[in-house]
């Protein structure tokens, strides 16, 4: 199974910049990694009129684009995907950066802003392996500053690699 690491976080507290961030670090590194990103919305990911869009409204369950260098794939479902389903749809990778699903029982580095005035999840949650924050914290497992993507992409190679040696 595909390593997978939750990238949690209130909204405003920079979880999309720090992953913006990450990536190019993570890829340089040698990983190819994949992102699943959460919505509670029920987001339109084509446009209406075009063909793709016709095409889903006229009955296709699932429709792929496919572009010189892109391709995309607009599928209908009954219900939300279980994390299992979501990871059965993507291309083999390293890891698995997931933006959201707080509430999954997986790995996850905790985006944290004190100023925002939300509770801190690593408290509570015995999931979160590392905070990363704009200020100073005490905590029973690693806090790395935010603002520091080199540090952040450092900590999950190396949290990566471990997972990897101990199977």
């Amino acid at each position: 199974m595909q390593a997978v690491l939750g990238i949690c976080g209130y909204s405003g507290s920079g979880k999309t910049t720090l992953l913006e961030a990450m990536l190019p670090r993570l890829k340089r590194a040698g990983l190819r990694v994949a992102v699943i990103k959460h919505s509670h919305h029920d987001v339109q990911l084509d446009a209406p009129g075009k063909d793709s869009f016709r095409h889903r409204q006229a009955g296709a369950s699932e429709v792929m684009i496919v572009s010189p260098r892109r391709v995309g794939v607009f599928a209908e479902t009954e219900r939300e995907l279980t994390l299992d389903e979501q990871l059965a749809r993507l291309s083999p990778c390293d890891l698995v950066l997931l933006e959201g699903q707080k509430t999954l029982p997986v790995p996850k580095l905790e985006v944290y802003r004190p100023a925002l005035g939300k509770p801190a999840r690593y408290e509570t949650d015995p999931n979160i392996i590392a905070v990363a924050s704009d200020a100073p914290l005490t905590a029973d497992i690693p806090v790395l500053d935010l603002n520091d993507a080199d540090a952040v992409a450092q900590f999950i190679a190396a949290w990566l690699a471990s997972r990897r040696f101990a199977t």
